[in-house]
């Protein structure tokens, strides 16, 4: 069962429901760039730029959320996005590696190495 903030626990995360929030272009490259992010950054979810209004980005980060892909955190008037990186390789493990292998990101954004 999800917790309060509607994150599913690592057993409950299901391949397809994550297939389906990576579907949208907007949520992939939000993935994309916190998979190429060190471990434990969190970005708010304004500073990813996406060219949306805020409720379409509301509606987005809250796929990502209930797919397990990112946990969320209330920060005043601003929700701060965390990917949940170790969770997901636990889960599916390559998946991020063939994310950001995949990744067609705006021209300056550039992904770190994911994989040893």
């Amino acid at each position: 069962m999800p917790d309060a903030e509607g994150h599913p626990n690592v057993e409950e995360m299901d391949f397809q429901t994550v297939l389906k929030a990576l579907s949208d272009p907007l949520r992939y490259q939000v993935i994309a760039t916190l998979a190429g992010l060190p471990d434990s950054t969190e970005r708010t979810c304004t500073s990813f730029g996406l060219p949306v209004s805020k409720s379409t980005r509301t509606h987005h980060f809250r796929i990502l959320r209930e797919a397990g892909l990112v946990r969320q955190v209330d920060r005043g008037n601003s929700r701060s996005a965390q990917l949940r990186r170790a969770d997901i390789e636990r889960r599916f493990p390559g998946l991020l590696g063939l994310v950001t292998d995949n990744a067609q990101l705006p021209e300056g954004v550039e992904l770190l190495a994911t994989r040893d």
